[in-house]
């Protein structure tokens, strides 16, 4: 099979549609797909990276607001990449304009969407959600809806990483929906990596003994991932029981993070952890994860932490709430540091040797990237071999 990616936030200095669409290039290759991937570029190029992978480069201009990115500015040029690809199924890797110029193209191939972001949780509803209803707000952005159950029709597929998001696009009228989950890198993340000399060491830094609970926060430090608030729920638990926090990031926010923290010394901050070995230690020495984003498509952090064995303390929407299951974490009300406390202090009552339990099963439940992408791939070719029957 031939999928061609037009992929509008594929760059080099990128961040998860980047490391996703590597991924998508090996999984191609190890099954023997042709994959070609379209991105906005400086200029006209082609990448070759395989013998059956490559990425086209089309010229386009920068975003006004992150230098980082381009955009399609013209459909013409795609179009053309995707007429001379003659491809088997083409994908729209974002709900904006991309999703206008796949949806347009002439060419007979079928064709999905696959939801990368939600606007609507990561914008929308964090920023009018403490003074609007839900329903209120998306009468706002009827607009989007409009564009999303528009182009939705025009798709044989609309891909999602979580339950949440695909029931709330299917309830809003947006067709062909379909919940795909993304998964791990495998063979890192394991509660065999839980050290309790580096547990110490960790509570140590925050000022406290080896008694005391440990608490990791793993993610860039952005407003959507909400760690204020998360330092907020983190202090309130700390009123009952002695907690340290450990946060592993950085980003834009970082600065405004310090001074949020205010030099508690109970809470560390850690740049973020290249070494994937040192972060898996790091993972499994921890007592829970804390996650505060709700408008994330999957929770890469979270299932990760979730396949080192911890329990999970996140909010009860986004990828993230999908991987609390048999009793390995706590749900809380997004965006609410009391919830997110009591959640904490539920946690800690639990009895901790069925909690080990709990999450040493969902450690070996947590699903690999090479398992979505087995899903996926199956799924795009079986709407392509009903659409060969229907030709």
């Amino acid at each position: 099979m031939k999928i061609v990616d037009v992929s509008a936030f594929y760059a080099p200095e990128g961040g998860g549609v980047k490391t996703y669409v590597e991924q998508k290039i090996r999984a191609a290759y190890s099954s023997g797909h042709e994959m070609v991937i379209v991105a906005p570029s400086e200029r006209d190029w082609t990448e070759k990276r395989s013998e059956n992978c490559r990425i086209v480069h089309v010229a386009s201009p920068t975003m006004p607001l992150d230098r980082r990115y381009r955009y399609f500015a013209d459909a013409a040029p795609v179009h053309a990449v995707l007429d001379a690809e003659r491809p088997d199924f083409v994908e729209a890797s974002s709900p904006w304009r991309t999703a206008s110029i796949v949806a347009e193209w002439k060419g007979p191939a079928r064709r999905s969407l696959v939801m990368h972001a939600d606007p609507l949780a990561a914008y929308a509803y964090r920023w009018f959600g403490p003074i609007a209803e839900r329903a209120t707000i998306d009468r706002h952005f009827q607009w989007f809806w409009n564009h999303l159950r528009r182009n939705a029709r025009r798709f044989d597929r609309v891909v999602c990483a979580n339950h949440g998001l695909a029931r709330r696009l299917s309830a809003g009228g947006v067709a062909h929906v379909a919940t795909i989950p993304l998964g791990i890198d495998p063979g890192i993340f394991s509660p065999t990596h839980r050290d309790e000399g580096l547990r110490a060491e960790l509570l140590a830094r925050c000022g406290l003994g080896p008694d005391a609970r440990l608490l990791l926060g793993v993610g860039r430090h952005a407003p959507e991932k909400r760690w204020p608030m998360v330092i907020d729920a983190c202090l309130r638990a700390g009123l009952r029981r002695p907690i340290g926090l450990v946060l592993v990031g950085g980003g834009r926010d970082s600065a405004a993070l310090r001074r949020h923290v205010g030099g508690n010394p109970h809470i560390l901050m850690l740049s973020p952890i290249a070494d994937r070995r040192l972060l898996a230690r790091v993972m499994a020495s921890a007592d829970a994860l804390i996650h505060g984003c709700e408008a994330e498509t999957y929770g890469l952090a979270a299932a990760e932490a979730a396949a080192s064995g911890l329990p999970l303390i996140v909010p009860a929407e986004g990828g993230a709430a999908d991987l609390v299951m048999a009793g390995n974490g706590e749900r809380y009300q997004p965006a609410s540091s009391r919830s997110a406390a009591a959640a904490i202090e539920r946690l800690f009552l639990r009895d901790g040797q069925r909690l080990r339990h709990a999450t040493t099963a969902a450690a070996s439940a947590v699903a690999t990237i090479d398992d979505h992408f087995d899903l996926l791939w199956a799924d795009y070719q079986g709407l392509s071999s009903s659409n060969r029957a229907a030709a």
